[in-house]
């Protein structure tokens, strides 16, 4: 019972948000609260929902602080050098755009947080792609699959590290093996963006963009930047290497987890705000600039804490995941690891990374092992499906994505699903040609 009621609750979900029948907040606070009721849970409905709030509120504060701070520094100008060195190397071609789309946001991955990676690539990247037309879709799921790659496998990004915690893994076994297949599911993502970076010169041509020293970012991007109120007033070129210096120190502490990561945010907005903006009345408008983005993406992360709450309190995660397990053929038990790698993109679409990776995984781990596959083998599995996973609305990273580039979760999942599939499919094959998992 639990199993149907968990499943129809997921294909619901899905269809009302991919269909735009409901928005993805509506949708994501409903679907459960009518579920649950329906398999009798409404007693305990305020306590699920309480503590999937709980849950989810050290990420509802990371994400409105990190917009802040970054936001301030998207003001101040910090990233205008950055395009414009972009716009000399790329010289108006759709598909070294893209292409650099990929190494930029797969460099700025490697500190695991989804949420400086597509802070700092979309920032820097989206006011080019609007200057020349191109479809900033393309940037969002460029930017997403390369954060799956370096955040998904790495041991200090959040799969991988409870992946590793749960089954009680080293890390290096873990990682080591697996690296062949990162640096494949990274040449995965630069050939997709080379895909859609063709589709995209097609489409709209290589334009031809007039750059001298003497214009400026803005003069050329008037357009795209009118989009973050980027007005010359608000610049501050001669604290370039002050709010250079901020950055690398926030992403540094971040690193090191000298600080829980809300909390340096808040910090590093408070700061940043202070030197670049020392009145009081600027500091308000830099503030009350940034507030839309950051509500809208602050609710969303909260509705899912809602989903995330009912789906775990009312046992349906548990429900899902022993059916099936029982329903796996003892004939496939030797292919247990590929199971496991092509189960965990639906899995980890419909579920958090916590449920997935302390619910579910020590079951698959366990079912494994009756048939002599090494847990670490599964770990490593489950991590071959974040391309998909990182397409899921319960994925705070990508509530904000989708509110830098405008758009809504469901446009990202219809345009970016096949492509997110072809990773998660690559990064497995490789996986297997290279012994990170065995055929047998």
């Amino acid at each position: 019972m639990l199993t149907f009621l968990g499943i129809s609750m997921v294909v619901v979900f899905t269809y009302l948000i991919m269909s735009k029948r409901l928005s993805p907040i509506n949708a994501l606070t409903i679907v459960p609260i009518i579920f649950a009721l329906i398999g009798g849970f409404g007693a305990d409905l305020g306590d699920m929902m309480l503590e999937g709030l709980k849950v989810v509120a050290p990420s509802a504060a990371l994400l409105l602080f990190a917009i802040l701070f970054f936001g301030v520094l998207i003001d101040a100008g910090l990233f205008d050098p950055l395009i414009k060195k972009m716009l000399g190397i790329v010289k108006g071609d759709p598909v070294k755009i893209t292409i650099g789309t990929a190494i930029l946001a797969s460099t700025v991955a490697l500190d695991g947080d989804g949420t400086t990676t597509h802070m700092i690539t979309i920032s820097a990247m989206l006011p080019l792609y609007l200057r020349l037309g191109m479809n900033p879709l393309v940037l969002a799921i460029i930017s997403l699959l390369s954060l799956s790659i370096m955040s998904g496998m790495t041991p200090w990004g959040g799969p991988a590290t409870r992946a590793i915690t749960s089954l009680g893994l080293d890390a290096s076994e873990f990682f080591i093996p697996l690296l062949p297949t990162m640096l494949g599911g990274l040449l995965c993502v630069l050939f997709t963006a080379y895909v859609l970076g063709k589709k995209e010169r097609e489409r709209v041509g290589v334009i031809d963009i007039d750059y001298t020293q003497k214009d400026t970012v803005v003069s050329h991007l008037t357009e795209a930047a009118a989009t973050y109120d980027l007005s010359e007033s608000l610049k501050r070129p001669k604290l370039l290497w002050v709010n250079l210096l901020l950055t690398l120190t926030v992403m540094v502490v971040l690193v090191m987890g000298i600080l829980p990561v809300p909390v340096l945010f808040l910090i590093g907005f408070v700061v940043a705000s202070m030197i670049n903006y020392p009145d009081l009345e600027q500091q308000k408008e830099r503030l009350l600039a940034h507030a839309g983005n950051a509500l809208t993406v602050v609710t969303l992360v909260f509705a899912a804490g809602i989903f995330t709450g009912i789906f775990s309190g009312t046992k349906m995660v548990d429900a899902i995941a022993n059916s099936l397990v029982s329903i796996i053929p003892d004939s496939l038990g030797s292919f247990f690891p590929i199971v496991v790698a092509l189960t965990s993109m639906p899995f980890t679409f419909v579920l958090s990374n916590d449920a997935y990776y302390f619910g579910v995984l020590p079951i698959l781990a366990e079912a494994a092992s009756a048939y002599g596959v090494d847990p670490v083998e599964i770990a490593r599995a489950s991590v071959l499906g974040q391309p998909v996973h990182f397409l899921s609305p319960l994925v705070a990273s990508t509530l904000l994505l989708v509110g830098m580039v405008k758009t809504d979760i469901g446009q990202l999942q219809r345009y970016g699903f096949k492509w997110a599939v072809f990773c998660s499919i690559g990064v497995t094959i490789i996986a297997v040609l290279t012994g990170a998992i065995s055929l047998f």
